[in-house]
């Protein structure tokens, strides 16, 4: 049993991702110890090395942690009662994803009956021929059930976005070969909003240990850019959502990892992704026409996307120009 006098409080902040170097940083893993009223660290493991070419001071908020003493190991310190570590995150995103595949299988039970043939096709369309020989099956039981069909389609796009699996690209072209135009440009944008929303909410939770693990130098590059665009969250997030510069399951996974808010992620995610799933709904609206060797996006449609990218940068532009005027 603790006392009082036995708990400590420390203000931590996170070393991946911040350094005191105007320069570069080599951060590094610190063990502590006390002996009567003082506290000693000893760094025993230095972690990578970035070098910024115009460094950028980044503030990173911190967080208060309690520990407790262990007096049977004496001079160390014990984990974080609310600590989670990397296996047993990996666990529950396991146990989470497993539970999740149950329930959308459970969901295509609800389909109608269909025939050995057809069956083959009822998968996750990884290419464009896939995506085809879907659409034909599913729009054979579209008129007598369309309500089944929409469900399917988007729960199915809901699973792939909230745990970063590709394949959501063919099904916003299977969403223009079956449903009308408007329709399905507001169910791709409101599936990729609800998915990335999800996505970001499972990183808050147990995702920070395996992005920290596994992707410490990309965060910790994103970090800098967010910081440099703080004012301006939504107008990024567009941006982003628009071009290829980063792909979008590193966007929902580190997000909430950085310090981005959930209103401007959602509703940046919301806007931004409608520009390229205009495109690939008009592709699906002639499906029958594609090849597996077909592309969704050619040159002309390349330069329709770098316009929109543009386009939402423009705010940014302006409100930096009105504030020089003004200053």
């Amino acid at each position: 049993m603790t006392s009082q006098a036995d708990i400590g409080t420390r203000l931590i902040q996170c070393a991946e991702i911040s350094s005191s170097s105007d320069r570069y940083y080599r951060p590094f893993v610190s063990s502590f110890s006390f002996s009567g009223r003082s506290t000693y660290r000893r760094p025993y493991r230095r972690l990578f090395h970035i070098r910024f070419p115009n460094p950028v001071p980044v503030m990173v908020p911190t967080e208060q942690t309690t520990f407790d003493i262990d007096r049977s190991l004496p001079g160390h310190l014990k984990i974080p009662k609310d600590s989670i570590s990397t296996k047993a995150a990996t666990i529950s995103v396991i146990v989470i994803f497993l539970t999740s595949l149950t329930a959308l299988f459970l969901v295509y039970q609800t389909f109608p009956n269909v025939t050995e043939e057809e069956k083959q096709h009822i998968k996750l369309p990884w290419n464009m021929e896939d995506a085809k020989q879907l659409g034909i099956v599913l729009n054979r039981y579209k008129s007598d059930h369309y309500y089944q069909v929409m469900a399917g389609v988007f729960i199915t796009y809901i699973f792939l976005q909230t745990f970063a699996i590709p394949g959501s690209l063919f099904l916003s072209i299977l969403s223009g070969f079956l449903f009308p135009f408007t329709m399905a440009l507001a169910l791709v944008c409101t599936c990729s909003m609800i998915g990335a929303t999800l996505c970001f909410m499972l990183s808050q939770l147990l995702g920070r240990k395996l992005v920290l693990a596994y992707f410490p130098e990309r965060a910790a590059k994103w970090a800098v850019q967010v910081n440099k665009h703080r004012d301006n969250l939504f107008n990024y997030i567009v941006f982003l959502r628009i071009t290829p510069f980063l792909p979008n399951w590193f966007i929902n996974l580190s997000s909430p990892v950085i310090g981005v808010p959930l209103a401007p992620f959602a509703f940046g995610t919301f806007v931004g992704v409608a520009p390229p799933s205009f495109i690939a709904i008009q592709t699906g609206q002639t499906l029958n026409d594609m090849t597996v060797n077909d592309s969704a996006f050619n040159p002309r449609s390349i330069m329709w996307l770098a316009l929109f990218a543009v386009v939402s940068l423009l705010p940014i532009f302006l409100k930096n120009r009105f504030k020089q005027k003004e200053d």
